[in-house]
């Protein structure tokens, strides 16, 4: 079943399309397959990007996600050169940057397989910078607004490659099933002369 996409804010797309009409900012852009790429340049796959907040402020709750940003794949022809990326800002939705690398695969890879599914899910990026890991959130509310948009137990994560040590990448988690793995991983180490 395809995935639902959530529509991206007009502004964070314009000044994705801004950027990539500016000679000296794709220029600049620290991505080489952008430089060097020949043909036009689309952005497409805009994917709200969230930050995962570790603390849990209830017992048997889930973390919260925090909308940070908007990620666009920027192709040519039948390939991802990059991806370009929005902030919000006081003003708005801003362009950031450019960029590429192994995430940019992996995420294509993450929703080939997700699009397999028989449940209709709304994809986001989910990042957790705490064990430097980016995964494929599949939020089960189609409907939702990707900016209130917050992790349900029954929703899907798909760790992207490189993943963290002891999660494999691309394997389909439940959220509520891999929550406690990532809130253990994140937890402070007790504190040296202490007894739990």
């Amino acid at each position: 079943m395809p995935l639902q996409l959530a529509p991206a804010p007009a502004p964070a797309l314009r000044s994705v399309l801004a950027a990539l009409s500016s000679p000296t900012a794709v220029r600049e852009a620290r991505t080489p397959s952008l430089r060097n790429a020949t043909g036009p340049l689309v952005a497409e796959h805009p994917l709200p990007l969230h930050v995962l907040d570790p603390v849990i402020t209830e017992p048997g709750g889930l973390p919260r996600a925090r909308l940070t940003g908007w990620r666009f794949h920027i192709r040519t022809g039948e390939k991802v050169a990059a991806a370009g990326e929005t902030v919000d800002t006081p003003d708005g939705w801003a362009f950031s940057h450019f960029c590429e690398g192994p995430y940019l695969d992996s995420t294509e890879r993450a929703l080939r397989q997700a699009d397999a599914l028989t449940t209709p899910y709304q994809p986001h990026l989910l990042s957790v910078p705490g064990l430097y890991m980016l995964t494929l959130w599949l939020h089960g509310d189609v409907a939702a607004d990707a900016g209130t948009a917050q992790p349900a137990p029954a929703d899907l994560l798909i760790p992207l490659a490189p993943a963290p040590p002891g999660i494999a990448a691309h394997r389909m988690h439940r959220l509520s099933d891999l929550v406690p793995v990532l809130t253990l991983r994140l937890a402070p180490p007790p504190l040296l002369g202490t007894t739990a």
